[in-house]
């Protein structure tokens, strides 16, 4: 108990030292952490995360890293529904964040985690190339025929957060095909293989002018919550425990924030 209270006590102290250097006088970031003497951190830890997490959480990897010298964070992501079943099956891993509660819920029931928490939510959008050539200006003309959409696959959050739209929209949209994760189908709007894709608000902000974004009416529109938790399995409890609480704190929020995700 002492062990735990004391695991808590360093990664507490380092989020705030995370805190109080994410910014300066004039608002704009700046590279937090203390310095080497300051942070009692070492080792390494592998963050299992969802693919709509890279370009935020690779941002606070650095931020976490410099804090704290010692240590080193690897990233594995993915659709979180396959990385649920990874870590099932023996992954190893330090820390899981989940773009549904869902396949976290799978992971806890596991025995792998517990006591996650809420850090983000995030909603869909349409995205489509550049010059939009089949003219998307709703969700409803993702109905035609003569549209050709990607989706992720049903199991995966951004695929099931996109049947839960069209639920909403009261329309049956035909795929022309089913990727692993958000990325692919951001991936396959980009090269121009697809008119349109559903992806997450976060994703067509990251790819900025690769793609032209659609927003999705609020009364139609779908949203999903993103838990995490250090696994009951990691082999650096301290590091894991220590960059859940970044991603938690007021600096790890403003990161996902400016990355397009909305507060728990």
């Amino acid at each position: 108990m002492r062990r735990f209270a004391a695991t808590l006590l360093t990664a507490s102290l380092i989020v705030v030292g995370l805190a109080a250097c994410g910014s300066n006088d004039s608002g704009t970031s700046s590279a937090p952490g203390p310095s080497a003497s300051e942070s009692s951190l070492s080792g390494n830890i592998t963050v299992f995360a969802a693919a709509s997490l890279t370009e935020s959480f690779t941002e606070l990897g650095e931020q976490f890293e410099s804090a704290n010298p010692g240590t080193k964070v690897t990233f594995s992501f993915g659709a979180s529904s396959a990385l649920a079943q990874q870590i099932n099956s023996g992954a190893p891993a330090d820390v899981f964040a989940s773009a549904s509660p869902k396949n976290m819920d799978q992971v806890i029931d596991a025995g792998g985690a517990s006591n996650p928490k809420v850090f983000a939510t995030n909603k869909m959008e349409i995205a489509t190339p550049p010059d939009n050539p089949a003219d998307i200006a709703s969700v409803n003309d993702l109905a035609k025929s003569s549209v050709k959409t990607a989706l992720c696959q049903p199991q995966v959050p951004c695929g099931s957060v996109a049947q839960q739209v069209f639920t909403n929209a009261k329309i049956t949209v035909k795929p022309v095909t089913l990727e692993p994760d958000v990325k692919s189908v951001l991936t396959k709007v980009q090269l121009g293989e697809v008119d349109a894709g559903i992806v997450y608000v976060t994703d067509v902000k990251a790819a900025d002018a690769k793609v032209k974004g659609v927003e999705i009416a609020d009364d139609v529109n779908a949203s999903t919550d993103y838990p995490i938790a250090a696994l009951t399995k990691s082999g650096n409890a301290a590091v894991a425990s220590a960059f859940v609480e970044l991603v938690l704190s007021p600096a790890g929020q403003g990161v996902l924030t400016a990355a397009g995700f909305q507060a728990p």
